[in-house]
This record gives structure tokens, C-alpha cells and sequence, in this order.
């Protein structure tokens, strides 16, 4: 079998599935460019009015004409905006980064990962 990916030896073309945040979203566009035989990035999440409100650092809209561009700035190339995302919130679980001491004595015991 030649070297490399399934897709990448064979021209298969990827089509990636999103239907997330503009954070999961610009993790899949680093994904995709990634990726040699990329097609296309399905995603959902745009219907919502306020989603390209989540992040700051990228055109508004996000997309635009049917592409997202691929941010050069450092890590996925964008910052959340906590105003926005604070309104937005599920109001079961209202925190914003909070604390979660209840995890700090939990252990794995999984030699595998630790």
C-alpha cells in the first residue's frame, strides 16, 4: 500500500462534519488545511444569530461567500469574547471557567496515560 492516509494515496476527498462553536469551528478549519484532499466543512451552527459573536479576531461573518479564511495569527487565531458567551450561557450551568475543586484529588490509576 503506498505511504500516507487512505485519502491522501487514493484522492479520496474528506468532508468534515461541524456543528459546533466558532472555537470548533476554526479548529476544524486548522484541521482542514491541514489535510490534503479536503472538500468541504458541513456546519449548522451559523443560523444562530449571535455564534460569529462568540469569538473576536476573524471577519464578521466567519464565513464568508462559503469559506472561512485560515487565521495566521498564534493558536486556532482567535479569542473568545466572555461578554458575549456569558449571555448565551445554559442556565443549568451558569459559571464561566469556574473552579472545580471537586476534581483536584481525582486519580485516573491508568498507567496508559499517566
Amino acid at each position: 500500500m503506498p505511504q500516507g492516509s487512505v485519502n491522501d494515496s487514493y484522492g479520496v476527498a474528506m468532508a468534515m462534519h461541524m456543528a459546533g462553536t466558532p472555537v470548533a469551528a476554526m479548529a476544524s478549519v486548522h484541521c482542514a488545511a491541514a489535510t490534503e484532499n479536503f472538500l468541504s466543512l458541513e456546519n449548522h451552527s451559523v443560523d444562530i444569530p449571535w455564534w460569529n459573536e462568540l469569538v473576536t479576531g476573524l471577519p464578521n461573518p466567519i464565513i464568508q461567500n462559503g469559506y472561512i479564511e485560515v487565521p495566521e495569527a498564534p493558536g486556532l487565531g482567535i479569542d473568545l469574547n466572555p461578554e458575549v458567551i456569558k449571555e448565551h450561557l445554559d442556565p443549568a450551568y451558569p459559571g464561566y471557567f469556574e473552579p472545580t475543586p471537586e476534581w483536584d484529588s481525582e486519580r485516573a490509576h491508568d498507567r496508559l496515560w499517566s
